[in-house]
């Protein structure tokens, strides 16, 4: 299996206050194209989780925010967090989450930490 190739490669969890209602299936659907796409991985190995109703701050405020993080085993890089992070923020400004409270961060992940089929990808 190559690197290209893994399932929940990439991955990303994304937490906001706001109450997404019964747009979560279109919102789930939509950020697993765009992460796929950006990161030039199949989107049948894309792992995406969404929390709403978080109580959370960002700034000292409860107003509409998000908070997310992209794992991925060698497509982390500025071009391809870039085009994310401009995805999220599409995908979330029709739920009035502006784009200056959305905050993701990418790890690039080592194959010995992650873990699939009672193994790592290193072994």
């Amino acid at each position: 299996m190559s690197v290209c190739d893994l399932p929940g490669d990439p991955s990303l969890v994304l937490t906001t206050n706001v109450d997404l209602g019964g747009a979560k299936g279109d919102l789930l659907s939509t950020l697993s194209k765009l992460v796929a796409s950006a990161t030039g991985k199949p989107e049948s190995f894309v792992a995406i989780c969404i929390r709403d109703n978080a109580c959370m701050c960002f700034g000292g405020s409860d107003a509409p925010t998000a908070l997310g993080c992209v794992y991925s085993l060698g497509s982390i890089n500025l071009e391809n967090n870039s085009k994310i992070q401009a995805g999220v923020a599409d995908a979330l400004s029709g739920f009035a989450v502006p784009e200056d409270r959305i905050y993701i961060n990418f790890f690039d992940m080592p194959r010995e930490c992650v873990g699939w089929k009672r193994a790592t990808f290193a072994g």
